[in-house]
């Protein structure tokens, strides 16, 4: 598959009903929830994956109008096009996908798995070892945008895999105080990654913090502790 309406048919051919109101509710897409207005044609993601591969020899712009589509699916197929056009590209191709992906965030990169499937590679990997690396993740951390907030920390979990923890750690404190639950179960997933490679390092950001953390950050965040040391934290008894 090279053009768009291949793309396009493909998916509406896998298109389920059943999926598409079980997404409705799953993605929170009622009036004032974070999915508001959201569409779903009904398809897994392992499905979609498949639409992906077989449409890596399609030009990155059909992965952009993908990206711009009403419906869900749409765009995550094209993010995963990205993912791949990006892992594949040379520098300035790279830094092209980069630049457009933070142009669209909020109407292309809009749900929580969007942002979860792309970030850490088109954010993460372009921004690791950069110069404005903490530049431009603060200005995302700090944004009015939930969207791009949640692509700030998730992004980092590129620099988690490389043994890198220090820009994790600083977002983390930034978004401490987030109002928004989907921020707080991503900052928890991300400390609960660091911890998974260094417990010492998250024990440490814990100890200042868990206390004033919210529930939900401090509860993905140690997620992976012996249950004793959990009900610990939770209480408030170290």
């Amino acid at each position: 598959m090279k053009t768009l309406r291949e793309v396009q048919a493909r998916l509406r051919s896998l298109a389920n009903p059943d999926i598409a109101a079980h997404s409705l509710r799953f993605f929170k897409t009622g009036p004032g929830q974070y999915g508001e207005g959201d569409r779903f044609l009904g398809i897994r993601v392992p499905e979609l994956r498949k639409v992906a591969r077989a449409a890596r020899a399609a030009p990155p712009e059909v992965a952009w109008q993908l990206v711009a589509s009403a419906w869900h699916e749409e765009r995550l197929t094209g993010l995963l096009m990205l993912v791949h056009a990006f892992e594949k590209g040379d520098p300035a191709l790279r830094e092209a996908i980069f630049a457009r992906y933070l142009e669209v965030i909020d109407s292309g990169v809009n749900n929580w798995d969007l942002v979860d499937t792309s970030a850490h590679v088109i954010v993460g990997q372009h921004l690791h070892g950069a110069r404005n690396c903490a530049t431009t993740l603060t200005r995302l951390g700090k944004s009015a945008s939930v969207w791009e907030r949640r692509v700030a920390i998730i992004a980092t979990y590129a620099f988690i895999k490389q043994g890198d923890f220090e820009e994790t750690l600083r977002l983390a404190g930034l978004l401490l105080e987030d109002p928004e639950d989907l921020i707080h179960k991503a900052v928890g997933w991300m400390l609960r990654e660091v911890g998974k490679r260094d417990e010492a390092v998250l024990e440490g950001f814990l100890a200042q913090r868990y206390a004033r953390m919210p529930r939900t950050m401090l509860r993905y965040a140690i997620e992976r502790f012996p249950e004793g040391r959990r009900r610990a934290y939770l209480r408030g008894d170290l």
